[in-house]
């Protein structure tokens, strides 16, 4: 059943590859670029192919979207943004990337408090709990991020002000094996810049 299941994503992420998905620049936290490459994906539904261009690139196992739209060419170093007390965070079911209608309640607020707050940019990092290989978390973690950023830029926010990382499961919340845990590390955490 893992073996149909792997294989069935495998084909999936291999479709999505070679039909044109965007190209990220894996970066660490200090904002240097680790590399590009064509297995790298900034679509919501988008992941790397054959599970390339996430691990080992320098990135330590996590992939930097950077802003989307507006062609805006300086990035902001991940280690700038800072906690974001004002936001909440999004959880997600397992192995999902869509936004629960439980979740849309704290994305709305998060909305509203960057649109009364223009002078910030926001950081959406994607985690993922434990299980599965480092690269597809990583990939799924993204993939949270980019939902959450898609809700925000939905609700009125300029997609210019937002970027994205995807941890995977490199940072976790909670250390237990339980689901209780591994519930609170599917998320995206939202941390913030005064520009």
């Amino acid at each position: 059943m893992k073996m149909t299941h792997t294989a069935i994503c495998a084909v999936a992420l291999l479709a999505l590859a070679t039909t044109g998905c965007a190209k990220l620049m894996a970066q660490s936290e200090d904002g240097s670029t680790a590399g590009t490459g064509p297995g790298m994906s900034g679509s919501a539904g988008g992941s790397s192919g054959g599970g390339g261009g996430f691990g080992g690139q320098g990135g330590g196992g996590m992939t930097r979207a950077g802003r989307s739209g507006g062609g805006m060419a300086e990035r902001v170093p991940v280690k700038e943004f800072h906690p974001a007390h004002e936001m909440s965070d999004v959880h997600f079911d397992f192995d999902r990337y869509d936004i629960r209608p439980q979740d849309e309640p704290a994305l709305q607020s998060n909305a509203a408090w960057l649109r009364s707050n223009r002078n910030y940019l926001v950081l959406i990092e994607g985690h993922s709990d434990e299980r599965g290989t480092a690269e597809y978390n990583v990939a799924l973690g993204e993939r949270r991020a980019k939902m959450a950023q898609n809700y925000l830029v939905s609700h009125g926010i300029d997609s210019r002000r937002i970027s994205v990382i995807s941890y995977g499961e490199h940072r976790q919340q909670c250390m237990e094996s339980n689901e209780g845990c591994w519930a609170k590390n599917r998320r995206a955490h939202f941390r913030i810049k005064r520009q």
